[in-house]
């Protein structure tokens, strides 16, 4: 497909003429018979254009073009009109109108018109989320620690998405930071400035789900002494962050379903419908698609919330970033309580490196503060550990130092530590260190 546009005009005809020649050219359309119809589809993220009939009832051409632009000013909008003139023309482009269009036309001029407003528009699009993507990199890297090559990917999926609008399910292990990657989602995103809603499915009581949701009206149940917004209308224009969603009852998914098809909801108590516009992140624990075929949640609302999936990965399979971390937390602990964290012994930094940390990051800020604390040692943690199980975790741990030090140069990680390159290959292959996580960006390879 070439790309996205809206079709504007209240002639049911003309409207079907237009969808025709541009669907058989290969653009998806959309069509619509009045300016509000079009405006609730449009967001600063729209990746398409706008064609539109100047003469409307109700709000007409221009005054949906004054509208597009106050919400995103390179939008581009092509208006059409039987009644055009040049003053008309020369106030249209001079209110941000992309191309003026005279009827007759032939679809010829509406096609080629169509085709440069969306090469525009792809290259706004493409120059925002590179801008967004360098502004954001470092401030990223603040919130999402590690220097791991599965932290390096996930960074980079994060500033992808969040240049999107799309749904996002997060899959990860527990305590893993689904929140914290929900979160910079949103925060390095366009819809920063709006609230970010955050909701633990499996700690509401079922017969409270729909109250929480959705709100409710003074009076429309015993109880309901005031009205209350809802989780999902407070999250209006922002974002809402639906965590263990595997646990969200049946009949609420079915609402909820409506809601993200609709973007209206209704209030319990009330038939007033409001329009709510937001971007559901959901985090689940087990794989969603075992609880569809378990009949416990529903296909259609699992891909309406999967339209994008980030996986976290776990501790175990990112030790590199384990020091680090331990290091962060343990100071950020010391600072809190006005002391010094100890430092770590090597028999300590051993048990880190080889503990499998089941609870993952979670598990791992507890050990840090406790540590810092002088509360307890990671030598407690994970039990007694052989010799050999030491042994390989302190060389793990030299040869991150090393890769770091050198900055990923194999080369000079060979002179430092005197290994010949192919047991040095084999060691980073078993401790599953790469070479790439430690190389600064633009770095030309080394032998």
């Amino acid at each position: 497909m070439s790309g996205q546009v809206i079709v504007v005009d209240d002639e049911a005809a003309i409207r079907e003429a237009v969808q025709q020649w541009l669907e058989l050219s290969g653009f998806r359309v959309q069509s619509c018979a009045s300016a509000e119809q079009a405006l609730a589809l449009v967001d600063r993220d729209f990746p398409g254009v706008v064609v539109s009939d100047v003469r409307m009832p109700g709000s007409d051409g221009l005054q949906l073009l004054d509208k597009l632009v106050a919400l995103d000013r390179d939008l581009p909008v092509i208006l059409v009109t039987g009644h055009g003139d040049v003053p008309m023309a020369v106030q249209a482009l001079r209110q941000g109108a992309y191309d003026f269009i005279e009827k007759p036309f032939t679809p010829e001029r509406l096609l080629d018109s169509v085709r440069r407003a969306l090469d525009k528009r792809r290259l706004v699009c493409e120059n925002r989320q590179l801008r967004q993507q360098f502004a954001f990199k470092d401030s990223i890297e603040g919130q999402l620690l590690g220097v791991s090559k599965p932290m390096e990917n996930l960074r980079r999926q994060i500033l992808e998405l969040a240049a999107t609008s799309v749904n996002i399910l997060i899959r990860g292990d527990t305590g893993s930071g689904k929140e914290r990657v929900a979160r910079c989602l949103h925060d390095f995103s366009a819809r920063a400035g709006k609230p970010f809603v955050a909701l633990n499915c499996a700690a509401i009581p079922e017969n409270l789900f729909e109250s929480e949701l959705f709100g409710h009206e003074s009076g429309a149940f015993t109880g309901a002494q005031g009205k209350r917004i809802g989780r999902i209308e407070h999250a209006d224009g922002g974002t809402l962050f639906l965590d263990e969603i595997e646990s969200l009852p049946l009949a609420q998914q079915v609402k909820l379903l409506r809601v993200l098809q609709e973007k209206t909801l209704e209030r319990l108590g009330s038939n007033k419908s409001i329009r709510v516009d937001l971007r559901v992140i959901s985090a689940v624990k087990p794989d969603l698609l075992d609880e569809v075929r378990a009949g416990r949640f529903r296909e259609d609302l699992y891909y309406r919330l999967n339209v994008a999936t980030l996986r976290i990965p776990p501790l175990r399979e990112r030790r590199e970033d384990i020091p680090l971390l331990f290091e962060h937390f343990a100071r950020q602990a010391a600072q809190r309580n006005a002391r010094e964290a100890p430092a770590l012994t090597p028999g300590e930094l051993a048990r880190l490196l080889a503990h499998d940390w089941p609870g993952n990051v979670r598990e791992l800020i507890n050990a840090a503060e406790r540590h810092a604390l002088g509360l307890s040692t990671t030598e407690q943690e994970g039990g007694s550990l052989s010799l050999a199980e030491q042994m390989e975790a302190f060389e793990a741990q030299c040869l991150h130092n090393a890769l770091q030090r050198c900055q990923g140069n194999i080369t000079q990680v060979m002179a430092l530590l005197q290994l010949p390159r192919r047991t040095l290959n084999e060691k980073m292959q078993r401790h599953g260190l790469q070479r790439s996580s430690y190389r600064p960006a633009g770095s030309p390879d080394d032998e």
